[in-house]
């Protein structure tokens, strides 16, 4: 059974959260573009056999890129190591290879000169998407932990009746429904098409960081059985640390909300 597995790749080799700084190159010769260059950090990689390529067709920053698909069969494409990470194994991350990769001019998404665009147009989307993936994470992980907290024991009582652990879940309970909230209210921009780039930059930090935040002070809660892989704590701590640098690092998200405010 054929595969269907779409992937866009954006992210060129070296260049990280720059997509402006993508190297890999289409050259035009008649009725085809020729590609070469490689990218790597592919989301299912190693799985599609369609893929929507950013690549260079002019020298101008982002006026000189463009998107193109290439089937994965085309003669000169590979795929490289599905690389090896923390957290996330159930999902394949690859490098890809483009070593005079022909493909048909028709291949070309919009107009030569358009992918820094359309890649922009979709980006606010994709950051409200990871924040709320963020929310919605620390809500399942505070779940689980209250249950755990009322179960474990320790000195002759229950991990959730000291006062130590009341008071860190009162604090990451309301910091969860503060993000919720939060969320609420840019979805509901985002459905009027009201999100600008600058809300969603600041919902992706800030909801990523508290994530990672609020993953570390619940396994610290389970205790060394938090550190078993055995526990799901343990996987909710090593999934949720990409989320602070996909979809563009914390810091990249500051400049965005930095420059909004004209600075």
């Amino acid at each position: 059974m054929p595969r269907s597995t779409i992937v866009t790749t954006s992210w060129p080799t070296g260049t990280g959260s720059d997509l402006a700084g993508i190297t890999t190159t289409a050259r035009r010769d008649g009725d085809s573009y020729v590609i070469n260059g490689s990218k790597v950090f592919i989301s299912n990689g190693q799985n599609a056999d369609l893929i929507v390529t950013a690549v260079r067709t002019g020298p101008d920053r982002h006026g000189g890129l463009s998107l193109i698909v290439v089937e994965a069969d085309r003669p000169g494409f590979s795929r490289g190591r599905n690389l090896e990470k923390i957290g996330l194994h159930a999902q394949d991350t690859s490098e890809l290879f483009f070593q005079d990769v022909r493909v048909p001019a028709a291949n070309l998404l919009g107009e030569e000169g358009s992918g820094f665009q359309a890649l922009m147009r979709n980006l606010p989307q994709e950051r409200i998407s990871i924040a709320a993936n963020a929310v919605a994470s620390i809500e399942a992980v505070l779940e689980r932990t209250v249950e755990y907290v009322k179960e474990r024991k320790a000195f002759g009582r229950t991990v959730g009746s000291f006062q130590n652990t009341r008071f860190q879940l009162a604090d990451m309970v309301t910091t969860a429904r503060v993000g919720r909230s939060y969320l609420d209210d840019l979805l509901a921009r985002h459905s009027r098409g009201e999100l600008s780039a600058a809300d969603a930059a600041a919902a992706k930090f800030w909801a990523t960081e508290q994530y990672v935040d609020i993953v570390g002070r619940c396994l610290q809660l389970h205790g060394a059985y938090g550190y078993m892989l055995e526990y799901r704590i343990a996987h909710d701590y090593l999934d949720s640390r990409i989320t602070t640098i996909y979809g563009g690092t914390t810091e990249i998200m500051k400049e965005i909300v930095a420059r909004d405010l004209g600075l």
